[in-house]
């Protein structure tokens, strides 16, 4: 069954949405005792503590859909005034999945944006000073804001790998011989528990809340699972960092690269890169490559970059690079787009039944 159909069906939208909220998912501690040959009260203590700490989310479903529907990633740099209420649309607006603070000529905040097309991008930004004036009190003349745009293809990404930062997690607890990520010293045990977490080992979905809510049979609700993962919608459980792909305590880096000769050699080197989680073929100015990058300090991207231009000194060109630092982050959080695709279509699913119902009613 193609996406679109299964995105029309109300109970599977119900099912996805407790999917990829992680409502119906959890860590499966008895699995995950016997992954690590340690006992199940020691996995569940560890589990908790990482939990709580922050070095990890709890485990959801991934939405890989939200690229299919939303194949347009927008990067804006915009001037927005120091104002909680600007903060707070931030944060609300289904469309943003990430913002941060930073400073480059006239604009100091960059946003991430998925949207359907252009058209629909510039519908939104239009609405946007009604928006920001009806749903968060801003006065009318503040609501103009002046910004420059980037458009990019979600179609064009030749990799992505959200938890490739685990590997440069492993990294540093090896050459350290020590690691502490918010306040808490990981231990060995620590990290294969979030290297297993983090690869969608040692966790499980309930059927039985699954049943409840959407009032299916399990046997349907295993199917309809099985669709959703067959069509691309879902990926395995899985945990992920707190900040998406940005292990807590790293320096984010987006950087839009010139690669003028051997190009394939390069991607093929990229998508080896535990450094490089996500990168998108572009056009845009004299850039092809876009890379969201992963760095424990701008020294240490410095060098990676250094290195690649070594094994490749014919290759890389011109490069605009952004350091995005967790001190400068708004809001970081793909799953309110996702979840806002559902319940907006629910809506939508639910008043289709109405209308259905008066003119029944009617004949």
């Amino acid at each position: 069954m193609k996406m679109s159909k299964l995105l029309d069906d109300k109970e599977n939208l119900l099912l996805l949405d407790s999917l990829v909220s992680g409502e119906a998912v959890s860590v499966n501690f008895s699995a995950l005792s016997k992954i690590l040959n340690k006992h199940r009260n020691t996995i569940k203590k560890k589990v908790d503590t990482i939990f709580e700490r922050k070095i990890i989310d709890r485990p959801i479903c991934p939405f890989f859909g939200l690229y299919k529907i939303f194949p347009l990633l927008v990067v804006v740099r915009i001037n927005l005034p120091v104002d909680e209420r600007f903060v707070k649309w931030v944060k609300e607006d289904p469309h943003i999945f990430a913002a941060f603070r930073s400073r480059q000529g006239e604009y100091d905040t960059l946003l991430f944006i998925y949207h359907q097309n252009i058209t629909s991008y510039q519908r939104w930004m239009d609405l946007l000073p009604s928006t920001l004036k009806t749903e968060y009190g801003i006065p009318e003349k503040d609501t103009r804001l002046v910004s420059s745009t980037a458009y990019f293809s979600n179609q064009l990404m030749i990799k992505y790998n959200p938890s490739s930062g685990i590997f440069l997690i492993e990294e540093d607890f090896k050459d350290l011989g020590e690691l502490t990520i918010n306040g808490h010293e990981l231990d060995e045990t620590d990290l294969k528990i979030i290297k297993c977490l983090v690869s969608g080992e040692g966790i499980k979905i309930s059927q039985t809340l699954l049943c409840k809510k959407t009032g299916l049979h399990r046997k349907t609700v295993e199917k309809r699972i099985e669709a959703f993962l067959k069509e691309g919608l879902i990926s395995k459980p899985m945990c992920r960092f707190p900040n998406f792909f940005v292990p807590p305590n790293y320096i984010l880096t987006y950087s839009l690269y010139e690669i003028k000769d051997s190009k394939e050699k390069v991607m093929d080197e990229i998508r080896k890169d535990p450094q490089a989680p996500i990168a998108i073929k572009i056009i845009h100015e004299r850039y092809n490559l876009l890379l969201f990058g992963n760095y424990r300090s701008i020294g240490d991207h410095l060098k990676w970059e250094e290195g690649y231009r070594k094994r490749f000194p014919n290759s890389f060109g011109s490069a605009s690079i952004t350091y995005l630092s967790p001190e400068m982050t708004i809001s970081f959080d793909q799953q309110i787009v996702a979840l806002s695709i559902f319940r907006d279509r629910f809506q939508r699913s639910r008043g289709r039944e109405l209308r259905k119902r008066i003119q029944s009613f009617r004949r």
